[in-house]
């Protein structure tokens, strides 16, 4: 919560849903909203699901989490934290970088040539910027891009 407050992520006002009916917000400012409002939808993020096939470069863990830093980076994201644990003995790599914004995360299968990648934004960041920063790191045959609107307000 910290780091959020910090970015000015964390209003000191509560949302309406947790002031009682006793609160008052008179002279307060307005706290921040941070749904995205895209093609007459209000969301809170957009939550992408990516394969990558026929990929290369799954087995290093370094060279791994710099590339979702720069893909998180290039989509307008803010970086909080990023770990990754590489497996023996087929060498497959589980990460994730913990964003301001949410996060991005893979698994990767060097045997298979696969990646299962998970991003996740919400402001004004666009998780669709991130996809060419690791395509052009794991040299994907084939990218499956699943697209979600989390947390649809109707």
């Amino acid at each position: 919560m910290n780091a959020l407050a910090q970015l000015g992520m964390v209003s000191d006002l509560p949302s309406n849903i947790q002031m009682s009916s006793t609160s008052s917000a008179v002279g307060l400012e307005e706290s921040k909203d941070y749904f995205v409002e895209k093609d007459g939808m209000k969301f809170a993020g957009t939550h992408l699901l990516i394969d990558l096939w026929d990929a290369t470069n799954l087995g290093d863990p370094d060279l791994i989490d710099r590339t979702l830093c720069e893909a998180a980076v290039t989509a307008g994201a803010t970086i909080l934290h990023s770990h990754f644990h590489h497996f023996s003995p087929n060498g497959g790599v589980s990460g994730v970088v913990v964003l301001a914004e949410s996060h991005i995360s893979i698994h990767t299968w060097p045997e298979r040539n696969f990646a299962a990648i998970d991003i996740f934004m919400c402001g004004v960041c666009d998780p669709h910027l991130a996809i060419p920063v690791m395509q052009r790191t794991f040299q994907a045959a084939r990218v499956e891009v699943d697209e979600q609107r989390r947390g649809r307000v109707f």
